[in-house]
């Protein structure tokens, strides 16, 4: 596993998304052609199909030679190449400076290689964090060049001094932002004012959206043992408790009863999620959680 002061992604592992490519569920208009087939049929050199022409078409688009032939009117369509809008979401509050790697150093790693994976194929890319003030949004990346760019942007993501909550980020996050694509929302969830809220404003800006929970393996399964006292890293909120097997259990049950309603408002809303514990290696993660979840091919 890799540490705080190694490279966010290996020589090795940016070879393997090198053959990768984001793919989003929904059609989205790009203002530039990039390397990315759409299924929307558009103005292109690579011919689709014909269609009858109606009133209004553009005259320049009419197949003389068939109307020669047939004495109708058709117009030629093509597959228009699109380039794609990839928002990276991450949250900075201080509960995701926890565990080894912190949340948030896995958070950057997995923005760092999809951002990568956009940048090959000429998407637009842009990370900002849930901290962002709202008018301050975070530059785009376009292009191989810019790789090294986004990572040094990622590799110098820190929890922030000045925290917001989860919902009032992704709402500023909205207001920043007014291109449609995929966003993919990384996130411990933990936030006690909740998070519904937040993924609402992004469904609302149809968005194509993916929530990954990155979780803690001392989270997962604490190994606590004896009298304790547990201070909130966020609010500083304080908690004496006594640790016994039925207390781990009924921790146990309620984080799994945490997780599973988040799975459930995601899914019941079109949003995808996928819960990652930070031991699981990125490359692991992107390679096949991801590809299954659809988000990668």
């Amino acid at each position: 596993m890799a540490t705080d002061t190694t490279p966010l992604l290996s020589p090795a592992f940016l070879a393997q998304l090198e053959r990768l490519e984001l793919v989003s569920r929904k059609i989205f208009r790009g203002r530039l052609k990039g390397e990315r087939r759409s299924t929307r049929k558009g103005q292109s050199v690579e011919f689709a199909d014909f269609r009858s022409y109606v009133p209004g078409d553009d005259l320049r688009f009419i197949d003389w030679n068939t109307y020669a032939r047939l004495d109708r009117l058709f117009l030629k369509m093509f597959f228009e190449e699109e380039d794609l809008h990839f928002y990276a979401l991450i949250d900075d509050s201080a509960s995701m400076g926890f565990g080894t790697p912190t949340k948030l150093r896995y958070a950057a790693q997995l923005a760092a290689a999809l951002g990568f994976i956009g940048l090959i194929r000429s998407d637009r890319v842009r990370i900002e964090t849930i901290s962002q003030p709202a008018g301050q949004p975070g530059p785009v990346y376009r292009g191989r060049a810019s790789s090294w760019r986004l990572l040094d942007q990622l590799g110098q993501l820190s929890v922030a001094e000045d925290p917001l909550p989860l919902c009032q980020g992704i709402k500023n996050f909205c207001v920043r932002n007014t291109g449609k694509g995929i966003v993919l929302v990384i996130s411990d969830l933990l936030d006690k004012q909740g998070y519904q809220e937040g993924l609402k404003y992004l469904l609302s800006r149809q968005m194509d959206v993916y929530v990954i929970q990155v979780l803690s393996a001392e989270e997962l399964d604490p190994e606590l043992v004896g009298d304790l006292k547990l201070v909130d890293v966020e609010d500083q909120d304080i908690a004496e408790i006594s640790v016994s097997p039925a207390l781990l259990r009924r921790y146990k049950h309620t984080l799994a009863a945490f997780t599973s309603a988040a799975k459930e408002f995601c899914t019941r809303r079109g949003m995808s999620y996928l819960l990652a514990g930070n031991q699981v290696p990125v490359e692991q993660l992107v390679s096949s959680y991801l590809r299954t979840r659809g988000l990668v091919r």
